[in-house]
């Protein structure tokens, strides 16, 4: 058992601005460990700018603000060693897949995938190199690697040279469930997630417009920045397939915005050929929503019987669509089942698993 009085420091870049996988996962942790009242240690977030109100105001998390206009590698690797020493930090949890190399106290360090070097097509050049070169560093300098599932980790040993004992997996949690819902569900499709190429819009749009063709008043609402390589238009793509009026896109939500859409939608479609757990899946199956995902050893792995795994023919994803917006049975046996993934996932037990990595690394 450690003995109390650590101070942890924490990379908190992530959560500022418009937070996306990293950030919500990042946000779990902390207010995990502020939640918990006999949290022994002192949790130091530094961050370039002013962090959300709502976490600003967690309880036994301290701030340290380093102005920057841009949070990236010069403010990772220049600013923060300094001001991570005169805090006299014992140990520092990096969430965002890099950490400052010149750091002298242990380091924590989340590497949720890697993509850029199992697929180095689906990034620039520049981009592909800098992620690999200083990915690869910062796990092979750090204490422990935090991932995600036991595909991300295997992933990991392969592509980074990580012994598999130096990975600890701490699974991100479940948003509470929302109550049941009443009703047949509304003919919207749901999409949530940075708009990579690995996640197959043409597929996805061409299998909506299948589905709209035998449903007219069903829409599909895609919400993610635009970071697709070589560009991809998503509504260039549904104006070629004739249902423009009918697919939305939006680049960013609000948590409010966000809320209402999971609300609002009668399916979730989320079809990556390569994630180290995908988060938004379960946020949708929290808020009720039954999901279409590719059939990928991460989708078996994590959502099993609690989603429709299908392949990339725009086919196959319309009929699994169909299926969840109008077969009622089939759509409550996806439903219950995602109801007891749900439980398998809490921000307190990810929120543990980063919390004693830390201490074992402070006090070896």
């Amino acid at each position: 058992m450690a003995s109390p009085g650590l101070h942890i420091g924490v990379d908190g870049r992530e959560l500022t601005g418009r937070a996306t996988g990293v950030g919500r996962y990042l946000a779990g942790i902390l207010r995990a460990w502020a939640a918990d009242a006999g949290l022994p240690h002192r949790v130091t977030v530094f961050v370039p700018a002013d962090p959300p109100d709502t976490l600003a105001r967690l309880p036994r998390i301290d701030w340290r603000v380093l102005p920057a206009a841009a949070a990236g590698t010069w403010w990772e690797q220049a600013r923060l060693p300094g001001a991570v020493r005169r805090e006299r930090v014992d140990a520092f949890f990096a969430a965002g897949y890099t950490a400052p190399l010149r750091l002298r106290c242990p380091t924590v360090l989340a590497v949720y995938d890697v993509s850029f070097a199992a697929h180095p097509e689906w990034f620039g050049w520049r981009e592909g190199l800098r992620r690999r070169w200083l990915t690869r560093r910062s796990a092979q300098r750090a204490h422990t690697v935090i991932s995600i599932s036991a595909f991300s980790a295997g992933e990991i040993v392969r592509y980074l040279g990580i012994p598999r004992e130096r990975i600890r997996l701490a699974p991100p949690g479940a948003p509470p469930a929302r109550p049941a819902r009443a009703g047949p569900p509304a003919p919207i499709v749901l999409f949530v997630g940075s708009l990579f190429t690995r996640r197959r819009l043409p597929e996805l749009v061409g299998g909506f417009a299948r589905l709209a063709a035998d449903l007219p008043d069903a829409r599909l609402v895609l919400v993610g920045d635009n970071r697709t390589r070589p560009p991809i238009d998503p509504a260039a793509l549904a104006r070629a397939l004739n249902v423009a009026s009918r697919v939305e896109w939006r680049r960013y939500a609000s948590d409010v915005d966000l809320d209402a859409l999971y609300a609002s939608a009668g399916a979730f479609a989320f079809l990556s050929d390569y994630e180290g757990f995908a988060m938004t899946p379960l946020e949708a199956i929290a808020a009720g929503v039954p999901p279409v995902l590719l059939d990928t050893p991460v989708s078996r792995e994590i959502y099993g019987d609690a989603a429709l795994l299908v392949g990339p023919e725009p086919a196959a994803i319309a009929a699994a669509l169909r299926t969840l917006l109008t077969e009622g049975d089939a759509r409550a046996r996806v439903v219950a089942a995602g109801r007891r993934l749900l439980d398998r996932h809490t921000w307190p037990a990810a929120a543990g698993v980063v919390l004693r990595a830390l201490e074992e690394a402070a006090r070896p």
